[in-house]
């Protein structure tokens, strides 16, 4: 099993550690609900250095890049990043991602259950013109998110966060180390993630929560979970993976069918034309939390089912992601879920659930 360079500060944390693609991560330290709460109101930081990363240069990078994802990385500048896609030619989704766009270079992040595969598949349509090289294992990468993020941050860096806009990001030093400080994040909150050197992340993730103070507490996966569920926000393996397609997915938004040429084009556009079923938000009228699997009915038709569910710390409900026949699946459709051997009423709303986020302040 696999450890973060923090594994030694999150056991001195007391986390709880659990199992997580091959590594020992923090799934809680002070409780899921007291972690998504400070999140929303202030700041929480998260270890998530498992993730994956790549560095994609070369003189055809970035046509490359542009056949291999499914948005259009043409419409990025250097100092930008994009979430994106990869897919089947059936569509099916290899892995979401952000791809951050350096002058001289990319860095793709993606999902750490999904390294292999898809440096697999990115090695396999690789022109000549295009260097691909796995920096996973050499980089670590901390996830500060929250409203009162950039005060905390802005304390331990000369770079000016005011300028860093949504999905932009810029070199700077934190503890003597060169870092990419990046305004992205997987909360629906104001926040900046870091990645560094694994030699160094852990005197930077100290010297945040030792200048933080009282506004900031460590934050584990299982709220990371809840808090983007709230906002919506695809889990790979739950909510997309090789059998669903972006369209269906609510991800047309990065879906560009009318780039020339991509990876799945074909059958996106299809997808596109005859749309089966839709990702769609879930909330409980009824006393109950849905779960992955649980299915939803209409009268006695099965009509969709569950792909996540938790209750919502910050609503006090019972909310969930759920695929439902395009037929049934307009806001306000009310549907029962089958949760054992009860039947309990949910009804379907617009996303996201929680809408009082900073994510733009």
């Amino acid at each position: 099993m696999k450890k973060t360079s923090l594994h030694n500060r999150h056991v001195k944390l007391g986390a709880k550690l659990v199992p997580f693609a091959g590594y020992q991560m923090p799934i809680q330290y002070s409780g899921v609900v007291k972690e998504h709460l400070m999140v929303r109101e202030s700041a929480g930081l998260f270890d998530v250095s498992h993730m994956g990363e790549f560095i994609i240069s070369g003189e055809g990078a970035e046509d490359f890049l542009n056949y291999m994802t499914i948005n259009d990385i043409n419409v990025i500048q250097p100092w930008e990043a994009q979430y994106s896609a990869m897919c089947f030619e059936d569509g099916g989704i290899i892995d979401d991602l952000i791809i951050y766009r350096y002058p001289d270079h990319f860095m793709l992040v993606v999902n750490c259950a999904n390294i292999e595969k898809d440096l697999d598949w990115l090695m396999a349509n690789k022109p000549n013109n295009v260097n691909i090289m796995d920096i996973s294992q050499q980089t670590s990468l901390l996830a500060l998110q929250g409203p009162n993020s950039r005060k905390i941050l802005q304390s331990i860096t000369d770079v000016k966060l005011n300028d860093i806009q949504f999905y932009s990001f810029k070199l700077g030093i934190i503890c003597d180390e060169n870092v990419t400080i990046a305004r992205t994040g997987y909360t629906g909150e104001l926040g900046y993630e870091i990645y560094g050197s694994n030699e160094k992340i852990v005197d930077i993730w100290d010297a945040i929560i030792s200048k933080g103070e009282d506004l900031v507490i460590p934050a584990g996966l299982a709220c990371r979970d809840t808090l983007r569920t709230e906002m919506k926000y695809a889990l790979y393996g739950n909510d997309i993976d090789d059998s669903t397609n972006p369209i269906e997915a609510g991800l047309s938004w990065i879906t560009k069918i009318e780039k020339s040429k991509f990876i799945g084009k074909d059958s996106l556009v299809n997808a596109n034309i005859n749309l089966k079923r839709k990702l769609v938000c879930i909330k409980m009228n009824d006393r109950g939390i849905p779960r992955k699997g649980y299915l939803l009915m209409f009268g006695d038709e099965t009509v969709g089912e569950i792909t996540s569910g938790t209750q919502s710390p910050s609503l006090g409900v019972g909310i969930g992601l759920a695929y439902i026949a395009t037929s049934h699946s307009k806001p306000g459709t009310e549907l029962k879920i089958k949760i054992r051997k009860n039947f309990l009423k949910c009804v379907i709303i617009k996303s996201p659930f929680y809408k009082d986020g900073s994510l733009n302040k």
